[in-house]
């Protein structure tokens, strides 16, 4: 209580050392470097509701949408990432760099951040290198166990780098980092919400094990084919189940689960509130992002992890052997799902001991209040800049 109450006040303190602070954020391409900009910015808010915050992204991806709807301004590069073949967009690949860069430089000059934060994706990379160019401290937040490749090129000029795992010194020079976690959304962090409560609202018993299997927002190929071939296993076994199946597979999972929807097994393209999906569940089978693996964290579930493949340098299992190692979560691999991930699930649910030795173990890794701990280093930069 002493750390959280000093923690508060030296951010107070920082606060209003930074009077009007001006904040650009950078990142986007996927959810997972979105969201943790906007709890970013939303945490800047929440400590100084005078503070200005616009936010820079890559025009036609998600961010574009997803940020103004949680209420920020946003501008937009003409940037994208390097495609593994010959395409015309490698071809204006450098073209969209130098033109990046040019507007990125525009928008510093004219909108004239306190501090530049970068959470990754390709738009960060010319808003961070315009920042740091015009001697504005920048802090960039990775949220994987190997980091991606625009943060490791950012990493040389930025003043914080915040960190999510242990280790980052091999990626990283070593006093740069801190060790703050990965943000994750408020309603899941501070849930106060029973298990009970969330079972009746789903429709399900309680004294059943219930499984949640999610694989991101648009589903997870392996993962629905594997828990559509052994639903009558898991039936046999007494589960319930929780399914987010993503649009594509929904049609198929609603026909899976035909036979056994007296046994309480309920699917969804998308979970719109993933707080009581966490909170009604025993078990978790999820992908490996950076994100989800947080969200697992700080709710204590024992959980399977299966990392996507299709990926950019297999983070996802490095993510996933970062608590492997540890005892802290079950890994089956991608190519291993159809025919262990079932038996995975079914052996978990009979040992009550693995279950609570999984959850002792990943709640141990939980870091909280990330958000609001990389707020604070964004204050302390930002009033060093206006010396």
């Amino acid at each position: 209580m002493k750390q959280k109450n000093h923690r508060r006040n030296q951010l107070n303190r920082n606060m209003q050392q930074s009077d009007n602070i001006r904040v650009i954020l950078s990142g986007g391409g996927t959810g997972g470097h979105i969201f943790p900009a906007v709890a970013i910015a939303n945490a800047i808010k929440a400590a100084a509701p005078q503070a200005e915050i616009l936010f820079v992204g890559a025009k036609g991806r998600m961010e574009m949408e997803k940020v103004p709807a949680a209420g920020y301004p946003i501008e937009g590069l003409w940037i994208s990432g390097l495609q593994r073949r010959l395409t015309t967009d490698n071809l204006m690949f450098p073209f969209k760099v130098i033109s990046s860069l040019y507007k990125a430089r525009k928008i510093i000059k004219s909108f004239k951040p306190d501090v530049v934060i970068g959470t990754g994706g390709y738009a960060s990379g010319p808003t961070l290198r315009a920042a740091s160019g015009a001697g504005i401290p920048t802090l960039i937040q990775e949220q994987n166990s190997f980091p991606g490749i625009t943060n490791k090129m950012l990493a040389a000029k930025a003043n914080i780098i915040c960190v999510a795992y242990h280790g980052m010194e091999k990626f990283f020079p070593a006093s740069k980092i801190k060790l703050t976690g990965n943000p994750v959304r408020s309603d899941i962090e501070f849930s106060n919400i029973s298990k009970a409560e969330t079972l009746a609202q789903f429709g399900l018993q309680e004294g059943k094990t219930t499984l949640l299997v999610v694989g991101g927002s648009l589903g997870a190929r392996t993962i629905n084919q594997s828990i559509k071939a052994g639903i009558n296993t898991l039936a046999q076994a007494g589960l319930q189940l929780i399914w987010q199946t993503g649009k594509n597979f929904a049609p198929q999972a609603s026909n899976a689960i035909a036979p056994h929807s007296d046994k309480g097994f309920i699917t969804m393209p998308f979970i719109k509130e993933m707080d009581k999906a966490y909170a009604a569940a025993d078990i978790v089978v999820s992908r490996a992002g950076a994100i989800a693996i947080s969200e697992l964290c700080i709710t204590g579930k024992p959980s399977i992890l299966v990392p996507s493949p299709n990926v950019a340098e297999d983070h996802q299992t490095k993510n996933a052997m970062a608590l492997s190692s540890r005892n802290a979560a079950i890994l089956v691999k991608d190519a291993e799902a159809a025919e262990s991930l079932v038996n995975k699930i079914t052996e978990l649910a009979a040992d009550p001991d693995e279950q609570l030795r999984l959850s002792t173990n990943i709640s141990a890794m939980a870091i909280r209040n990330s958000a609001q701990q990389i707020a604070e280093y964004a204050f302390t930069l930002a009033g060093k800049s206006k010396k």
